[in-house]
């Protein structure tokens, strides 16, 4: 044999050598391998859970009043400015009152002209009344004289021509007396005219005064200027036949809310006079507390037409309104920062809807479902179903929660009852008991693969260290 066949055997034979060294170390670490699937583990405990329902929104003064001008007109004065602190009553603005002014003085000078056509009216009757006592004066004597001229002509003292003048003389002051009684019930007719006339006028001048004082805008209540929409000689349009124009908003920034959108899926849940954790953008770190004060009862995205408001694509929102708790934010209140929470800014909240002390909970991800198993129903087969694996006929399937117990080496899996939850706990009803150890990971062996009488273990804390 040559030196070169020695020397190829002899690699030969070593190559082999290290492959049945390194065999035998593959079949000791097989056997060494732990078995069962690796499963993190938790205790069941009992707890306190505080069920909260989260949302978002802006936070607004509870009192906001907007200050429009009843009357159109150019601004000639402004004596605020944004963040000035008003009372009642005080002067915010003047719109120019030179129209109003005209206006007024034309209005007393038609009440005047109405009140003296009423003195007229008056004279006018008193006079009437006079002339109809002075003709009623005449009728008697003509009566009188009448009467003894028929006694005369009667004793043939007087010719019949003397007895027919005496009654043309009666007869034409009778006539007289009906004319005098019809002057005066005109004469009052007039007077009555012109007592409906002063009314008028009086009421048009009073409106007319009225818009004259409401060029003068005054504060309706005691706040800040929160906002300040107008400047000097910026014209503005009243409100008296129309949207008028926004000059300005007063708040009452001492007492705030928030103003969030709750979901029609957590609407039921909430009730006044629940507890709020509020978290304002502006203050990193700060939780503000709060009280739910007002539900809102129709969605705040209905439209105004039904044929809008059909359309279910949308998301259905409520308005519920948050008055923060005062003595929460006293801490950050200032000589510099009077009012830290300032109308818009964002905030974020918590709302407590339901609390249960001393329950069995587990963490949530430890719970998930399973398809109800029915023994009088069979399995569907692939004869029985279409070309996309489900029955031709509807087949309502039907879920359990349940969760998984570590039995020695093996998983168990039992069906549970749950309660309210929190952000980390879920409250247990029926089916675990304070104590007991169940599997909480990895969360997709729980939710997917993982079945009752798996072999499990406890997965070390050198595994995870591996995995990072």
């Amino acid at each position: 044999m040559t030196q070169r066949s020695k020397k190829t055997n002899w690699l030969l034979i070593s190559l082999v050598g290290i492959l049945a060294i390194l065999a035998v170390v593959a079949i000791i670490k097989g056997s060494s391998k732990p078995k069962g699937k690796a499963v993190t583990l938790t205790m069941a405990e009992k707890r306190t859970i505080k069920e909260t329902v989260s949302a978002s929104g802006k936070i607004f003064p509870e009192t906001e009043v907007k200050i429009s001008s009843d009357v159109s007109g150019e601004i000639v004065e402004l004596y605020v400015k944004e963040g000035d602190s008003v009372v009642v009553g005080q002067i915010l603005a003047k719109i120019n009152p030179d129209a109003y002014v005209s206006a007024v003085e034309r209005g007393e000078a038609s009440l005047n002209s109405s009140k003296a056509q009423l003195s007229i009216s008056r004279s006018q009757i008193e006079s009437n009344r006079a002339q109809k006592e002075q003709i009623t004066a005449q009728l008697e004597n003509a009566r009188t004289i009448h009467k003894r001229n028929e006694q005369l002509k009667k004793d043939g003292v007087i010719s019949q021509a003397e007895l027919d003048q005496s009654l043309a003389t009666l007869r034409q002051l009778e006539a007289n007396l009906r004319s005098a009684e019809a002057s005066i019930r005109g004469s009052q007719q007039n007077a009555e005219a012109s007592e409906f006339s002063i009314k008028g006028a009086s009421a048009s001048l009073k409106e007319l005064k009225t818009s004259l004082n409401r060029t003068t805008i005054k504060s309706p209540t005691s706040g800040i200027v929160s906002k300040l929409s107008v400047e000097k000689g910026e014209r503005v349009v009243g409100t008296m036949q129309m949207t008028g124009t926004e000059m300005m908003r007063i708040s009452n920034l001492n007492t705030m809310e928030v103003q969030v959108d709750v979901s029609e899926n957590d609407i039921l849940k909430v009730a006044v006079d629940d507890d709020v954790d509020i978290e304002v953008d502006a203050y990193i770190g700060k939780k503000f507390k709060g009280k739910v004060t007002q539900i809102a009862n129709s969605a705040s995205n209905i439209a105004s037409t039904s044929a809008a408001s059909l359309n279910t694509d949308q998301v259905t929102n409520f308005v519920v309104k948050i008055r923060v708790d005062e003595k929460s934010y006293q801490d950050i209140k200032s000589d510099l920062v009077k009012y830290p929470l300032r109308p818009g800014m964002s905030a974020s909240v918590d709302i407590y809807t339901e609390e249960v002390k001393d329950v069995v909970a587990v963490p949530i991800q430890c719970v998930t479902v399973r398809e109800k198993v029915d023994p009088n129903k069979k399995k569907l087969d692939k004869k029985t179903t279409g070309s996309s694996g489900t029955a031709d006929s509807d087949v309502n399937i039907e879920f359990d929660e349940v969760v998984f117990l570590m039995d020695a080496d093996t998983a168990k899996m039992i069906k549970v009852e749950t309660g309210i939850q929190d952000d980390e706990y879920i409250m247990i009803k029926s089916g675990v008991n304070a104590g007991d150890n169940l599997i909480s990971g990895p969360y997709a062996e729980i939710s997917k693969s993982l079945k009752s009488g798996d072999k499990v273990r406890k997965k070390e804390e050198k595994e995870d260290k591996k995995k990072e």
